[in-house]
């Protein structure tokens, strides 16, 4: 049976009629856009991302269903007006068409024993859109539903028991068929609206792997995929979760677990990202066909696409916005992201259906899990466990992988895994513990002996927090001689993005293992920084110096030393000290860090401080040894786990709206610093100016949609000149700020704005070589009118 017929099957014959002559959209009859949504249904179908004929049955069902209410006499004389000038809805004449459209809905074309099907088709048709609380709005409101349906053949059933009906739907809102038929449906319903594809079928992958392999091999003939890359081919329909060591390439064997099927690869930081996304689309991909294969899903992807897509941004045929607008709507078959950008469903706003069934025919490769806060790991664990429960497949790749993580993970899931994990005697670091604070004499006496040795000199510094590592900064420029304060570089996330990507570049380029000549690349430097080196920066230092985190971070920082063991680790080359600075101990807690894991952390490398060289195997047994559940189950750690799994897990479907969701849980804000506004200001105010100037042409009804278009590109490249002089900064500092503001104590000056309804502030506050740096308002007085522009 063709859709035409199915739809005068299960349709009234004389609204049938009106399907075809009346409007959904100004520029398309309901019967039309049903059909485009029909024909995304059955792309999704072919591409093998609907499997079983009876969901495709209901889901057809609800897209035939779900604008049908819009054949009411109040909202064609709405349309028909709004093709000359919009006009607004009218609640005191309209009524929602998601709710009209239920009425339509005929239960006996589900058959005498499928009510529960019938419930699942009227959720998803009722719930499509989140104009109101539907439940209440019915319940409120029924005589005028019934006034504005006159006329029409509804179903008397849903009129006469409504709140039974009310009842039974809220008891299939969370029921798996009912979260992918509403899913399917948002999916079709927003790609046909907007024109735009549902999916674009991923049937490159492999054969790009298997290319980039041959293209190996004729390099070195003896070039195949390793242990964990083999292992991720073998088990490419399992759940798995590997360890594997750095070096080990777990960037491939994820994408090769992927294969030819719709994939998302997720990371915690946009930096990893970004080097993965240029990664793949230059070496793998080789850029063919970009638009339709690769994404990168974060909250500055655009951003990034302008800065990066240089040879795209030429090409007429590419539009970069609608790149990234694709990438958004999760069209594209194979996504880099961030967390956030995905397992935000876990809070069951209205429509996170569509996000959940997407992943439900998807492969999510997770890497590096333990990095995440345990309300986080809360998160995404809860999310996990809904994606595999609806469908969808989870590999879990890691350098490392605590205990009580796996068991977490394991605990409502099946995994393959390979208990040995993918490591080697390889001893690429040798440790010396030591049960100190950090401090630079011992960092600069290393700096001096190598340079005087002719050594190889790349000496890179991990402290725990931004400001202990500006304090190492600020001693070793005081005693380095004048010659070598060049040679001095900090990073940390306390830079301006234009000032934090310059460095960024200049440490991957710093921290390469081999020079031009394909020799061990030697040069004398010191890079100090914090916890952003640990993950997925392709870095390699000859020596490092750290304060002691927990195990986990602290091999993800000894991996930015000696990254490819082809350096001398005979010697030590890696100084752990093992006592955090006073003032980071709060009620009596190391700061962010658990306590609990910290103390068990420094006993694990005490234990180990006679040995100086450790093997990966033996790091992964330390972690083994010591980060099991019994260990931490009382720690504060598994407590926040526990508090947040718990919330996320009861919250009752759509009680949270999509706004109010952050789910990274960090409170900053961007603004702009006054030196740096101070500096730019010329060209800050030209950026703001044309900002405004833009917006003003968006407004012109005249205005064609190229010339549209391009001004929407203009205005984003604008902005995103003007965030390049942005850092992110906690709330609580802004809130001192202001608060210094109002008792005189610091400078105000008047945000720049962005859009009517999107502004930077500017804070008064100190920034040099070492970056953010906000001042004591307690110490100083600071009156408005002592600041000359």
């Amino acid at each position: 049976m063709n859709i035409g017929e199915r739809i005068e099957n299960i349709v009234d014959s004389n609204i049938v009629k009106e399907l075809e002559e009346k409007l959904a959209k100004p520029n398309k009859s309901i019967k039309e856009h049903t059909m485009d949504l029909i024909k995304e249904l059955e792309r999704l179908k072919k591409l093998g991302y609907i499997s079983e004929d009876r969901i495709y049955y209901l889901v057809e069902t609800a897209c035939i269903y779900h604008d049908i209410g819009k054949i009411n006499k109040e909202f064609q004389n709405r349309i028909e007006k709004s093709k000359i000038k919009k006009v607004k809805f009218n609640e005191n004449k309209e009524v929602v068409h998601n709710i009209l459209s239920i009425y339509f809905i005929d239960e006996s074309i589900f058959g005498e024993e499928s009510y529960e099907d019938y419930l699942k088709v009227v959720h998803s048709v009722l719930n499509h859109h989140n104009y109101c609380n539907t439940y209440e709005y019915i319940r409120n409101n029924n005589e005028f539903i019934l006034e504005v349906l006159k006329g029409y053949n509804i179903n008397q059933n849903l009129v006469d028991f409504i709140e039974i009906l009310i009842g039974d739907l809220t008891d299939v809102i969370e029921d798996k068929e009912s979260i992918k038929i509403k899913g399917y449906l948002h999916k079709c319903d927003y790609n046909a609206s907007a024109g735009t594809v549902s999916e674009y079928p991923n049937n490159f992958l492999e054969e790009s792997l298997n290319n980039m392999m041959q293209e190996w091999k004729q390099v070195n003939s003896n070039s195949d995929w390793n242990e964990l890359q083999r292992f991720c081919i073998e088990n490419r329909d399992e759940n798995i979760i590997a360890v594997a060591q750095t070096g080990m390439g777990k960037t491939e064997a994820g994408l090769l677990w992927i294969g030819d099927n719709k994939g998302f690869f997720i990371l915690p930081l946009r930096t990893a990202i970004n080097a993965i996304y240029d990664r793949v689309r230059k070496n793998i991909i080789h850029e063919k066909d970009l638009e339709h294969r690769l994404s990168i899903l974060h909250s500055s992807s655009l951003e990034y696409y302008l800065n990066n897509l240089e040879n795209k941004k030429v090409d007429e045929n590419f539009d970069l916005l609608e790149y990234e607008n694709v990438g958004k709507q999760l069209s594209i078959p194979l996504n880099i992201s961030t967390m956030d950008q995905l397992f935000d469903f876990v809070f069951k706003y209205q429509g996170y259906e569509l996000k959940l069934t997407t992943l439900s025919y998807s492969k999510i490769v997770i890497d590096e899990i333990q990095m995440y806060s345990p309300e986080l790991l809360a998160y995404l664990i809860y999310g996990i466990e809904k994606i595999v429960e609806l469908g969808g497949k989870v590999a879990i790749l890691t350098a490392t992988l605590p205990p009580f993580i796996k068991d977490l993970l394991e605990k409502n899931i099946e995994f393959k895994y390979n208990p040995d994990g993918f490591t080697n005697d390889l001893k690429r670091h040798n440790l010396k513990v030591i049960k100190e604070e950090i401090n630079p004499e011992d960092i600069y006496e290393k700096y001096i002996e190598n340079k005087n040795a002719g050594k190889g000199n790349k000496i890179l510094v991990v402290c725990n927090t931004i400001k202990q590592a500006q304090k190492i900064y600020e001693d070793l420029e005081k005693i380095l001689p004048e010659e070598d304060i060049k040679n001095l570089n900090i990073l940390h996330s306390r830079f301006i993005r234009k000032d934090r990507l310059e460095k960024e570049e200049c440490i991957l380029e710093f921290g390469k293992t081999y020079d031009e000549n394909k020799n061990i690349d030697k040069k004398n430097g010191i890079w100090i920084s914090t916890s952003i080196v640990e993950a997925s920066l392709d870095i390699d230092f000859d020596y490092l110096f750290t304060e002691l985190q927990d195990l986990n971070s602290l091999f993800q920082r000894l991996g930015r030393c000696n990254r490819k063991g082809k350096k001398d680790s005979s010697k030590h080359n890696c100084f752990i000290y093992t006592e955090i600075k006073s003032s980071n101990l709060r009620d009596g807690k190391y700061g962010f860090i658990d306590k609990e894991m910290y103390d068990l952390s420094k006993s694990a490398i005490l234990s180990i401080k006679e040995k100086g060289q450790i093997s990966e195997k033996e790091k992964i047994n330390l972690i083994n040894d010591y980060l099991t559940t019994d260990n931490l189950k009382n720690s504060d750690y598994m407590k926040d786990y526990d508090n947040e799994y718990g919330y996320i897990k009861s919250l009752t479907p759509y009680t949270i709206n999509k706004k109010e969701i952050e789910l990274r849980n960090i409170n900053t804000i961007d603004i702009i610093l006054s030196p740096v506004y101070e500096e730019n200001i010329e060209d800050i105010k030209d950026l703001e100016t044309k900002l405004k100037d833009i917006s003003t042409l968006l407004k012109e009804k005249e205005i064609d949609l190229k010339r549209k278009s391009h001004l929407k590109k203009e205005k984003i490249i604008l902005k995103d000149a003007i965030k390049k002089y942005t850092v992110s900064i906690p709330y609580y500092e802004r809130s001192l700020y202001k608060n210094a503001i109002s008792k005189g104590m610091a400078i105000k000056y008047n945000p720049i704005s962005l859009s009517e309804f999107e502004t930077i502030d500017i804070i008064d506050c100190d920034y040099d070589e070492k970056g953010y740096q906000n001042k004591n308002y307690t110490d100083r007085k600071s009156k408005q009118e002592d600041y000359m522009l």
